[in-house]
């Protein structure tokens, strides 16, 4: 049986590390391959993983999206070792708050958005080489412009200083959403997907941030809704802003 190649940056902990878990939880026929900044972090999740019993196949990486060179070498890799890639899940990402505007704007640009653009251009040769190729975007609805334009959506009112975040996954999913215009003619299922609020590194290392003030959901549902998409069951939204329960407006 044929392994499908599934790549998720910022694999090691979150959302990405989650959703590794759970496509190779789910099927012998998935090689999850674990991206990370720091090769270290990407191999001490794998542990993790392994340790909780697993069907599938996991293999670490190390791929910092921000950089070029490291992005140039992850392809070389994996072009050596699978020849292809099935599924592509540009995860990888940050949020910033900090005082200064420019600051904030370029962390939150340069790691949201130009470097999914530059993981999604290298990749792409060997995506296209499957099959049945799936690029996903892990964006979040704080970056849907009609939830955000409607005074009654939750997401109306931002945090202070949180509108680099925002503008960045708008950005995204902007990139999203014409990369499945240009690749329609191909295989290629393009989608955008909200992972709901979830327990994260993004807003911060601390216990508090990371819970999201004690209200932030399980990972797992995040991890449960890509895998869904990758199986096929949400081809009907392609190249849509998929959640877990249906579908946002851009």
């Amino acid at each position: 049986m044929s392994s499908t190649i599934v790549l998720i940056t910022g694999a090691n902990s979150g959302i990405g590390f989650a959703t590794a878990k759970v496509i190779a939880c789910a099927s012998e026929v998935f090689h999850v391959i674990i991206a990370s900044r720091s090769l270290e972090k990407a191999k001490s999740a794998m542990s993790e993983i392994e340790a909780a019993g697993i069907k599938g196949h996991l293999s670490t990486l190390q791929l910092d999206v921000t950089d070029e060179r490291s992005i140039e070498q992850a392809v070389a890799l994996v072009t050596q070792k699978f020849g292809r890639l099935d599924v592509l899940v540009n995860n990888a990402g940050v949020g910033s708050r900090e005082p200064d505007v420019k600051s904030r704007f370029q962390r939150c640009m340069d790691t949201n958005v130009i470097g999914p653009v530059l993981v999604s251009a290298a990749f792409r040769p060997l995506l296209l080489k499957s099959q049945k190729p799936y690029s996903i975007y892990v964006s979040s609805v704080m970056g849907s412009m009609a939830k955000s334009s409607d005074p009654n959506s939750p997401t109306y009112r931002g945090m202070p200083n949180g509108e680099a975040y925002r503008a960045s996954k708008a950005a995204l999913n902007m990139v999203a959403l014409q990369e499945s215009i240009v690749f329609s003619s191909t295989a290629l299922k393009v989608f955008a997907v909200c992972p709901g609020f979830v327990r994260s590194n993004l807003r911060g290392p601390s216990e508090e941030a990371r819970s999201g003030w004690g209200k932030a959901g399980d990972p797992q549902v995040s991890g449960e809704t890509i895998l869904s998409v990758i199986q096929g069951e949400r081809d009907a939204d392609v190249g849509r802003f998929v959640h877990a329960d249906g579908v946002y407006p851009w």
